[in-house]
């Protein structure tokens, strides 16, 4: 009796298992990036939920002093006077890799006010208004879950 591995069959299988994995990895890749898009969205929700509704600090008028607004107090988020701090955030999502056949995915969501960084850090003249931990704090619930989600 003669046993035999007919060496062409045995590449043609691997080469067949390495396709479909290369195919199922870039899937779950394509959809690792499309979720870091919905995290930026979650993330921007929360960043409205938080910089929205009255504070506790004092009230000013509005140049030219025709309305007025109340301020946050120290420790509070920023309180809108203009809206610019909330209406100005630009969203990212950056990829690295891949390696080992994965992807590494950063969301980011950044201000595009100067000024956001003295509110949220203050100054000699101002104590910190800080905003950033509570949006990240709102948002982690549904982030984690939105990545936990099969990817099938």
């Amino acid at each position: 009796m003669k046993l035999w591995v007919e060496t062409e069959a045995v590449n043609s299988a691997g080469k067949a298992v390495r396709v479909k994995v290369s195919e199922i990895t870039a899937d779950v890749n394509r959809k690792v990036v499309s979720r870091g898009r919905r995290a930026v969205n979650v993330l921007r929700n929360a960043e409205l939920e938080v910089l929205k509704g009255q504070r506790s600090g004092r009230e000013y008028r509005k140049y030219p002093f025709k309305s007025s607004y109340r301020a946050s107090a120290p420790g509070e988020a920023p309180a809108k006077r203009t809206g610019n701090l909330r209406l100005h955030w630009n969203g990212n999502v950056k990829t690295a890799g891949p390696s080992k056949g994965g992807i590494e995915v950063i969301t980011e969501l950044e201000s595009q006010e100067p000024y956001a960084g003295v509110l949220e850090n203050g100054s000699e003249k101002m104590k910190a208004r800080p905003f950033v931990q509570k949006i990240k704090e709102k948002a982690e619930p549904e982030i984690r879950k939105l990545y936990s989600e099969s990817y099938k």
